[in-house]
């Protein structure tokens, strides 16, 4: 056997990584919400039973949640981000190939036999829970679509121990007989609805579809799909995920904000995050956006919303050209009398840092001295933790910000927030 892919999902992340400093809450309903604490995110198996389904606004489970004793956390990004990290970290030991496909997935190019690579796959598992405390669950293929595909038949199916190699496997037309289209990786509603009314309703059913109806009706892409799900691999790993193309910075306020003072600090902050983004690719933006508005899903407040969009002189990823050009564009959008919900700021027209167009008339070392300026700034802030350098028009107490009722400490990150351990 060849090269093969192995998808590493970590199951219930967001949930997993809360119960490793809380080990009380090992076989107890756990729930992580949106922002703003709005919305269900991640669940872990047993509030699932529960029947509280995933994306569930939060203040109608209110009642469940207090008879069945579920614990709830608001979103904690740091701590996922970091600890997402680790995993990334753990699974880059076990191939030089690898693509971390977001923050709770990666695939790996595994090589040997079919016995081997599953005894790899084992090794993966193991190592992960010993080295971070994430379960993960392994799907191993030929090909990258149907290593997804083996990955959600391991989350539903406990009897597998969390990995399945469908790599050869005699039965893999009736695996793929048991899964709706859907689950095939990039067939979404519209696709999904067509290829149901054409007959095709489980992924087997359109693995065997003909190659001109699929080019007609899927076109290139879709014939792709059709040849991954018939072992054939079409999709190389990305050593690398390409540059944005565009970067948006927004939030819903935690309340409502109606003064221009927290507007602008809001709109400073997305701005100095954004710009930060821009770095952190490489990349400068030629153009910026602002946009507010009130809350839609309140219809006796008045009503308004509005955006702007202007060239930057140059394309620049500097954050305090950011912030000034930004905070322009709110004065010119806001309107006193209004209870906005949400900001945000858009960045576009990104280009490679390196191969930006400069102004004829500024001297190149004013570009390089910014560039110098951000570098540190970036650097401490990696180091030490985001904000410990921030703009003054960013805000100090930032009351705007997202509600996090059930937020838990940053355990990995913040020296304050270690786990404290007593000897009794």
């Amino acid at each position: 056997m060849g090269e093969v892919f192995a998808l590493v999902d970590c199951n219930n992340f967001y949930v997993s990584c809360e119960r490793i400093f809380r080990p009380d809450l090992k076989e107890r309903p756990v729930v992580v919400l949106s922002n703003n604490d709005g919305n269900v995110v991640s669940l872990s198996n047993e509030a699932k039973t529960l029947g509280i389904p995933f994306g569930a606004p939060f203040f109608k489970l209110a009642e469940l949640i207090a008879e069945e004793g579920v614990a709830v956390f608001s979103s904690n990004y740091t701590l996922y981000g970091d600890m997402s990290r680790r995993v990334m970290d753990t699974l880059s030991s076990f191939s030089p190939d690898m693509e971390i496909y977001s923050i709770d997935e990666a695939f790996l190019a595994l090589r040997g036999g079919t016995d081997a690579v599953t005894g790899r796959g084992r090794d993966i598992r193991e190592t992960v829970m010993r080295w971070t405390g994430i379960p993960v669950s392994i799907g191993i293929a030929p090909t990258k679509t149907l290593a997804k595909l083996a990955s959600k038949v391991v989350k539903k199916d406990s009897s597998l121990g969390g990995l399945l190699n469908i790599t050869g496997h005699p039965h893999l037309q009736e695996i793929l007989g048991h899964l709706d289209v859907e689950a095939v990786w990039g067939v979404g509603p519209r696709y999904g609805g067509m290829l149901r009314s054409a007959g095709f309703r489980t992924v087997r059913d359109l693995m065997l579809a003909p190659d001109h109806w699929v080019r007609k009706k899927m076109h290139v892409t879709g014939l792709r799909t059709v040849m991954e799900l018939r072992g054939i691999s079409c999709l190389a790993l990305e050593d690398a995920a390409p540059p944005k193309k565009g970067i948006v910075c927004s939030r819903s306020f935690g309340r409502p904000v109606s003064s221009l003072e927290e507007l602008q600090e809001a709109v400073a902050s997305y701005a100095a995050r954004g710009a930060e983004k821009l770095r952190g690719q490489g990349s400068a933006a030629s153009f910026l956006t602002v946009f507010i508005a009130t809350n839609r899903f309140v219809p006796e407040d008045p009503q308004y919303s509005n955006g702007v969009t202007v060239p930057l002189p140059v394309p620049s990823s500097y954050t305090p050209l950011m912030i000034r050009t930004a905070l322009q564009l709110l004065e010119r959008i806001y309107r006193p009398g209004f209870r906005y919900k949400k900001a945000g700021v858009m960045f576009s027209g990104i280009v490679p840092q390196w191969d930006r167009q400069l102004d004829l008339f500024r001297p190149v070392r004013e570009s390089e001295r910014q560039q110098r300026l951000m570098r540190v700034m970036d650097g401490v802030n990696r180091g030490m933790g985001r904000d410990t350098l921030y703009f003054a028009s960013q805000g100090v107490t930032r009351a705007w910000g997202m509600r996090r009722a059930y937020l838990s400490r940053r355990y990995t990150t913040r020296w304050n927030e270690l786990p404290v351990v007593r000897a009794i």
